[in-house]
């Protein structure tokens, strides 16, 4: 199978009642302003670059987002931050990531997230997030250049754990979240921390745009060590 093909398998799964039913429900009744706007509902899939050295995780993707646009990060106030950020430090060619077709490129980054539909109230169950694992495995499998993950927010940080608690022996114990932290995972990839570059994050000052582009710089350095 590639990539291509695993996309696909991905975009058609059903295997969660009530994550299929709720991703549904919100492409149904829409949010008010984007009322006119044909809703994705799907599956959401990473995109980027093949050949990356990073590999940024997020949760899932979200309602208005990636669920209405059909690309994680995509068409909400995280992407507008998380974007103008990724342009300023080189692994963008563009500051926007509006919908499909406005010729964002990332350059040695793959966007992914850990679950492939948006849950209620951004609260996936565990066998949710077990279920969508596989697919996550067979992504990183084919992006055979990673060494650096980043987990955008806890709950991505922790679901990444979850991922590897699968098949190696570690503690969540040893693994605590803050913002700019490193750890050496089992299989060598080094796993990085990040606040999730939410409205509410970037609105009370725990993120803002200097401290993302701090962090990203020290990315850049250990994606080359």
């Amino acid at each position: 199978m590639t990539l291509i093909k695993l996309n696909n398998k991905i975009t058609k799964c059903r295997n969660c009642d009530r994550l299929v039913n709720f991703r549904e429900k919100v492409a149904t009744e829409k949010r008010r302003q984007y009322i006119d706007h044909n809703y994705w509902g799907k599956p959401i899939t990473g995109y980027g670059d093949t050949d990356a050295q990073l590999l940024m995780i997020g949760l899932a993707p979200a309602a208005h987002g990636g669920n209405r646009t059909g690309r994680v990060f995509t068409g909400d106030k995280s992407a507008d931050f998380l974007f103008k950020c990724l342009y300023k430090s080189g692994f963008a060619n563009q500051g926007i990531s509006i919908s499909r077709d406005d010729g964002l490129q990332l350059k040695n980054l793959y966007l992914t997230t850990a679950l492939k539909c948006v849950p209620p109230e951004d609260k996936p169950k565990p066998d949710e997030l077990k279920t969508c694992f596989k697919f996550l495995k067979e992504e990183i499998s084919y992006l055979s250049k990673i060494n650096t993950i980043v987990a955008l927010g806890k709950i991505a940080f922790d679901a990444c754990l979850n991922f590897y608690m699968q098949d190696y022996d570690i503690k969540r114990k040893d693994f605590i979240f803050q913002h700019g932290i490193e750890y050496l995972l089992p299989d060598k990839k080094i796993l990085i921390g990040s606040y999730h570059p939410s409205p509410r994050n970037v609105n009370t000052g725990r993120i803002n745009e200097n401290k993302m582009l701090k962090l990203l710089k020290k990315v850049k350095k250990v994606i080359n060590r």
